[in-house]
């Protein structure tokens, strides 16, 4: 079953999983690797019965200084859609008979409405209808080929003679998803300004409250208790350890010693 979802499709069951380097990336796709059904046709020892989709959800906050407005923490956010399509197959070719020849069957259609949503974006004509809702694949894919992504296709080609119209029409295939023209720009979190904004707040009043605390005779006083001058420092210098400032609600304050003002929120 597929839903959309944020303006994205997805596929109901699936795990997303979440990881912090190359090799657990790795992991999953091993495993999910091992859950792929191949069987033994006339052309391929090892033929993949299904296509098959992972998707890597990459998410980055990067520091900058702008002119103007001091800090700002910029999120971004890329998926990245890697799909190993299953082989076009002919019947006569692969002797397919029973489960194997409707295995064959689905590939195939799947492989056909992919060439025709392919075909209409490389067309470029404005307004003309893109049949993404024929299949699941292409429901699924619908962002990577006409959003704002970009589409790279590799094409396998088999080095035997007898293979000649098989290499043939999938060079063909590839050359069509070359034509596509998607213009990519960077997923940049709406909110992130508005954080920067009130982060960039937050330093400037950090740093009058320690000035009037560290004032002697100033008419204004500080709250010691919920202020201390150490947390305050903190809030200026900004960092890692700013971000895990917790300020006391007022008539909830405690006695603040060293650096006992701030916890992370991991547990």
């Amino acid at each position: 079953m597929i839903r959309d979802k944020n303006g994205d499709a997805e596929a109901l069951g699936a795990v997303e999983i979440p990881v912090s380097s190359a090799q657990e990336a790795m992991v999953c796709l091993t495993r999910g690797m091992l859950r792929r059904v191949t069987g033994a046709t006339s052309m391929n020892a090892e033929s993949s019965r299904s296509h098959a989709i992972m998707s890597v959800i990459i998410e980055q906050t990067s520091r900058s200084f702008v002119e103007g407005e001091g800090k700002t923490l910029v999120a971004q956010r890329s998926k990245f859609n890697f799909v190993d399509l299953a082989g076009s197959e002919r019947q006569k070719r692969t002797n397919a008979k029973g489960q194997r020849m409707k295995e064959g069957i689905n590939i195939n259609k799947g492989l056909l409405i992919l060439g025709n949503v392919i075909s209409a974006l490389a067309s470029g004509e404005k307004g003309k209808f893109v049949p993404f809702r024929d299949s699941k694949l292409t429901r699924l894919l619908r962002g990577s080929l006409g959003g704002n992504h970009k589409t790279l296709m590799i094409a396998c080609a088999s080095p035997s003679h007898k293979n000649e119209e098989e290499s043939l029409n999938c060079l063909r295939y590839a050359n069509r998803a070359k034509n596509i023209q998607n213009t990519a720009v960077r997923n940049v979190d709406p909110h992130s300004k508005a954080v920067n904004a009130l982060r960039n707040q937050v330093v400037a009043l950090a740093g009058e409250l320690l000035r009037i605390s560290s004032k002697s005779g100033s008419v204004l006083s500080v709250d010691e208790k919920r202020f201390p001058s150490e947390m305050l420092e903190l809030l200026v210098k900004g960092g890692k350890e700013a971000h895990a400032v917790i300020i006391a609600d007022k008539g909830k304050e405690k006695n603040y010693s060293g650096n006992h003002f701030f916890q992370t929120h991991r547990k």
